[in-house]
């Protein structure tokens, strides 16, 4: 019934806390599929043991090399399992005990609502240290996202959540028929799709503890703070180099659904991927025009510096 796609690499000190989390689930009607990017680590050796253990509820594979990056070693894992409902894990994770019944019954009820519409639900997270001390009760706020902004030339520009958080229904896992050549992370892409084709739902509560342990792929900064602001405009060649890789990332969606998107979708993708050819003014008048605006005032005056 419900599918957990877990990528590992080098997680031999957290993936026990996090595989443990899942198995003590309220609801427990799941399977936990594992892709392993070659970890060098004890990693494999402790999901064997489990795969041993739980042989009709964890099912594990080991790539034969490493994939380089998790959004790939996922995006493998999300083209080749299909369920009728479908959520993220990461290895060095851990959910509250009512994650996934939680999760369930608002996909439900958006089902009800949507009846066979491709479906995304998100749910907020706590922000917590090496040891699981809450940082930030709010993952949310910290990151300033409104989980309301789900109209495609929004989702185009700006991810408003984190991939872990999210369940899938069968109709959205289907039209993630293959990898793309380039994203920026498997979670924007899978939001991309939702937005262009389906719902988009969330859960204003934390359901899971998003640990934060200085290696993470993707860490959590409090984008409300000053000195946040002040260090990505001295550092704004991160600005600009993030900048354009929505617009790689805009030209791969194009090319794999542009045969079932609407006119309005391919003349908005086809617009934003134009933006860089453009002189200044006429990429500020074009983003304007397509209403592809970031969240927050902050946000939006360093994307109109650096576009």
């Amino acid at each position: 019934m419900i599918s957990i796609l877990m990528a590992t690499y080098n997680g031999e000190k957290y993936v026990k806390e996090q595989i443990e989390s899942l198995l003590s689930q309220t609801f427990c009607n799941f399977t936990l599929w594992v892709s392993d990017d070659v970890s060098t680590d004890g990693t494999w050796d402790i999901l064997q043991a489990y795969a041993r253990q739980y042989p009709q509820k964890i099912k594990i594979s080991r790539r034969e090399k490493n994939s380089g990056d998790s959004r790939y070693n996922f995006l493998g894992l999300m083209v080749k399992i299909k369920d009728n409902y479908v959520m993220l894990c990461d290895q060095d994770d851990v959910w509250l005990p009512d994650k996934i019944e939680k999760t369930l019954a608002k996909m439900k009820a958006m089902e009800g609502q949507y009846p066979d519409m491709p479906i995304l639900v998100r749910t907020d997270a706590k922000i917590v240290d090496q040891g699981l001390r809450v940082v930030y009760p709010s993952y949310k706020q910290v990151m300033h996202s409104n989980f309301d902004r789900t109209d495609f030339c929004q989702v185009l520009i700006q991810n408003t959540f984190a991939g872990c958080t999210a369940m899938y229904n069968r109709r959205l896992a289907d039209l993630i028929d293959q990898k793309p050549d380039y994203c920026v992370m498997h979670d924007w892409w899978l939001e991309l799709i939702a937005a262009a084709f389906g719902k988009l739902g969330y859960i204003d509560e934390p359901t899971m503890l998003y640990r934060q342990h200085g290696i993470n792929v993707i860490g959590v900064k409090d984008v409300r703070k000053l000195s946040y602001k002040l260090s990505c405009l001295i550092h704004n060649d991160r600005i600009k180099k993030a900048i354009r890789n929505t617009y790689d990332q805009a030209k791969n969606f194009l090319q794999i659904y542009e045969d079932r998107m609407t006119e309005t979708q391919k003349d908005i993708a086809r617009r934003y991927c134009e933006i860089p050819a453009k002189g200044k003014l006429a990429r500020w008048r074009t983003i304007w025009a397509l209403g592809a605006y970031k969240n927050g005032l902050s946000r939006n005056i360093a994307y109109f510096l650096f576009v």
